[in-house]
C-alpha cells in the first residue's frame, strides 16, 4: 500500500470516526438503555452498510476497509443491543404481549410518587 496524502488522510479520518463513536458504544453497553435511539435509523444504517459492502469490498484494502468494518460492527452492535435491551416497539409486537416501555418510567411513573 502506497503512503501518500490521501492514504494518510484516510487513516486519520478513520481514527477520528472510531474515537467519535466509542463513547456512544461504551454508554450504550454500560447503561443498557437505548430508548433514546431510533430503531428505524439503526435498521436503515445496517441495511445501508450491507449494500455498501458491494462497493467497499471491491476496492483494494486500505483505510476505507478499516472504517467500513468498524462502522459495520458498531451499527450491528447497536441493533443487537437495541433489540436485546429495548425490544421491538409495541406496534410491532404481537397483541398478546404488552411490555411496559422503559423510557422515562423511572422519572414519571414510580409507585412511590
Amino acid at each position: 500500500m502506497e503512503t501518500n496524502l490521501p492514504t494518510i488522510a484516510g487513516f486519520i479520518s478513520t481514527t477520528l470516526f472510531a474515537l467519535g463513536t466509542l463513547p456512544m458504544l461504551t454508554k450504550a453497553y454500560s447503561t443498557k438503555n437505548l430508548a433514546s435511539y431510533s430503531l428505524g435509523n439503526i435498521l436503515l444504517s445496517n441495511v445501508g452498510n450491507l449494500i455498501y459492502s458491494i462497493y467497499v469490498f471491491q476496492l483494494p484494502p486500505g483505510p476505507v476497509w478499516v472504517l467500513y468494518i468498524y462502522n459495520l460492527v458498531s451499527t450491528a452492535l447497536m441493533l443487537v443491543w437495541y433489540l436485546r435491551y429495548e425490544g421491538l416497539p409495541q406496534r410491532l409486537r404481537s397483541s398478546g404481549h404488552q411490555a411496559k416501555p422503559r423510557f422515562l418510567s423511572p422519572l414519571c411513573c414510580s409507585p412511590a410518587l
